[in-house]
C-alpha cells in the first residue's frame, strides 16, 4: 500500500514538474517552482495548482471564469468600437497608444478632464460631494473594501440616494474584502444595493480562484464622472495607524468620453459577478461630449487577456522614455525584462528614479524589492526610500509628458494574476503636477547610496536571497 501511494505520488510530482517544464513562463519562475515541488512534500504540488499554472497557456486548467469573460468580449466587441477619436501627433505617444490599444482593447481618446487627487483626505472629499449630486446611478467597484468611519458613511449615503430613486450597485474582491463582516453586506442589500463579491471565496471554486484576484478601484456616478487610481475604500487612508502610518496614494477624477470606457470595465466585471447585463446606450452609457484637453487611454489587464497588458505598459513607458523616468510603487518586483529596460534607460541617458516606502505591509515583498537594488544602483538608478507613511502608490510618468495612475504594482501577480487597470495620460500638465509631486516626495526619502548598499550585512543579504526565490510567486 505504502509503495502505491509513494508510486502515485511520484507520478504527480513528475506531472506537476512536467507542467512547469512545458507551460512555464520563464526559467527563473519555472526553477522556482520545481524547487518548491522536490522541497516541499504534497503541499509543494498543491501551491502550483493553485498559484503557478500558466492558465494562458494550459488548457487543461482554463478557468470557467475566463471563458465567460471572453464570451462576454466577443458578444458585445461591437460596444467597444465607439466614435471617439484621438488626433496623436507623436510618434512616442502613437506607437504606446497602438500598442496598449491592440493588447488591452481601449483606444485614448482626447476630450477630458482630469482632476489628480494626490491623497486620501482629498480623495474621499471628492468622491463623498461627487456621490451626494447622483441622479440616475452609482457603480462602486474595489478590490479592498474595510469596516470602518468611510464605509459607515457610505452606507448612509446609499440609503439616502435609494430613496430619492438612485440606483446603486456594489462589487468587491472576496479576497482582499475578507474583513468584510456578514452583516454589513446584509445591510448593505437590506437598504437596496445590488451588491456582489466577485470570485467567492468557496470550496467548490476555491482552488481555482483564490489566486485570481479583481484588484481594479472604479466609481461611476451617473455615467458621467468616474473616480479610478490606487486608493481603497479603507480608513488607512485618512487615520494614522501604529504600524504603517497614514497610506499615501494617488486617485483620479474624470470626466469625458474616457468615462465611458472606465464604465464599460466595471459592466463587464459586474455581469461576470452578477450574471446581469447592464449595457444600455442611453442610461448607462450617455453620449459623452469633450469637457477638456486631455488625451487619455483606459489599460486593463487580467488572466482572461490573451497578452500581459500591464506589463507590456510598463515596458513601453521605460523604452520610450527619453529624459526621465519617475517610478513610485510599494511592491517593486520587476521582472527580467523590466530590470534589464530600466538599466538600458539609464544607459543611454535617461534620468530614472524609483521611490518605495520604507514601511510595508508585507515582509516577504519587502526583501523581494531589496534583492534588485543592488544591480540598480550600479546601473546609476536613484532609488529613495520614503521615510513617512506608507506609499501605495502605482505611478510611472515619462519625460513630464506621459503618466499613468492606477491598481498596477510592479510585480508578477499584477502582471500575470490580478485584474488591473490603469490610467495612461498624455498630458503634458497633468505629468508635471504629478512629477512634481513626486519632487516633493522625493525630499522626505533617504537616498540610497551604492557603496553604502553593498556593505548591507550578511544576514540581509541571505533574506533578499531567499525572498527573490519566491518574487516570482508573489
Amino acid at each position: 500500500m505504502i509503495i502505491t501511494l509513494f508510486v502515485i505520488y511520484v507520478i504527480i510530482i513528475l506531472g506537476t514538474i512536467f507542467s512547469v517544464l512545458l507551460y512555464g513562463n520563464s526559467p527563473i519562475r519555472s526553477l522556482s517552482w520545481v524547487l518548491i515541488i522536490i522541497t516541499i512534500p504534497i503541499l509543494g504540488v498543491l501551491f502550483y495548482v493553485v498559484l503557478g499554472i500558466n492558465r494562458r497557456k494550459f488548457k487543461f486548467f482554463q478557468l470557467n471564469f475566463s471563458t465567460k469573460r471572453s464570451l462576454y468580449d466577443f458578444k458585445h466587441k461591437r460596444e467597444k468600437n465607439d466614435n471617439f477619436s484621438n488626433n496623436v501627433d507623436s510618434e512616442k505617444i502613437k506607437k504606446l497608444e497602438v500598442l496598449m490599444s491592440k493588447s488591452s482593447g481601449f483606444p485614448a481618446v482626447e476630450g477630458n478632464r482630469i482632476n489628480l487627487l494626490k491623497n486620501g483626505k482629498d480623495t474621499f472629499e471628492e468622491i463623498f460631494k461627487t456621490l451626494e449630486i447622483a441622479e440616475k446611478f452609482i457603480h462602486i467597484q474595489y478590490y479592498l473594501i474595510e469596516e470602518g468611519v468611510l464605509l459607515n458613511k457610505l452606507i448612509n449615503l446609499f440609503a439616502l440616494k435609494i430613496n430619492e430613486g438612485v440606483e446603486v450597485r456594489l462589487l468587491y474582491d472576496a479576497l482582499g474584502s475578507n474583513n468584510l463582516k456578514k452583516r454589513t453586506i446584509e445591510k448593505l442589500k437590506k437598504i437596496g444595493v445590488d451588491v456582489f463579491s466577485i470570485l467567492p471565496l468557496n470550496m467548490k471554486s476555491l482552488l481555482t480562484t483564490i489566486n485570481y484576484r479583481n484588484h481594479r478601484k472604479i466609481i461611476i456616478i451617473d455615467g458621467i464622472t468616474c473616480f479610478t487610481g490606487g486608493v481603497n475604500i479603507s480608513d488607512k487612508y485618512i487615520e494614522d495607524s501604529p504600524d504603517l502610518g497614514v497610506w499615501e496614494d494617488i486617485h483620479l477624477k474624470v470626466k469625458g468620453p474616457l468615462v465611458d470606457h472606465l464604465h464599460r470595465v466595471f459592466i463587464k466585471d459586474f455581469y461576470f459577478a452578477s450574471n446581469k447585463e447592464l449595457l444600455n446606450e442611453n442610461k448607462y452609457l450617455p453620449k459623452k461630449n469633450k469637457v477638456g484637453e486631455s488625451l487619455a487611454q483606459v489599460v486593463v489587464g487580467g488572466p482572461d487577456l490573451k497578452y500581459v497588458s500591464i506589463l507590456y505598459q510598463y515596458t513601453a513607458m521605460i523604452d520610450c522614455a527619453e529624459k526621465s523616468i519617475c517610478i513610485e510603487n510599494p511592491y517593486f518586483i520587476p521582472n527580467k525584462m523590466l530590470l534589464e529596460a530600466l538599466k538600458m534607460a539609464v544607459l543611454r541617458g535617461v534620468d530614472v528614479q524609483l521611490i518605495i516606502p520604507k514601511k510595508t505591509d508585507n515582509i516577504i515583498a519587502k526583501y523581494s524589492m531589496y534583492a534588485n537594488f543592488e544591480d540598480l544602483l550600479s546601473a546609476g538608478v536613484t532609488i529613495g526610500v520614503l521615510q513617512e507613511g506608507f506609499l501605495h502608490s502605482k505611478l510611472i510618468i515619462v519625460d513630464d509628458e506621459i503618466a499613468s495612475v492606477g491598481s498596477g504594482n510592479f510585480d508578477y501577480r499584477s502582471f500575470e494574476h490580478n485584474y488591473e487597470m490603469n490610467t495612461l495620460i498624455y498630458d503634458n500638465e497633468i505629468a508635471k503636477e504629478l512629477s512634481n509631486n513626486f519632487k516633493k516626495n522625493r525630499v522626505n526619502c533617504l537616498i540610497l547610496d551604492y557603496d553604502s548598499f553593498k556593505k548591507r550585512s550578511l544576514k540581509q543579504k541571505l533574506l533578499e536571497g531567499f525572498a527573490r526565490i519566491f518574487s516570482p510567486l508573489l
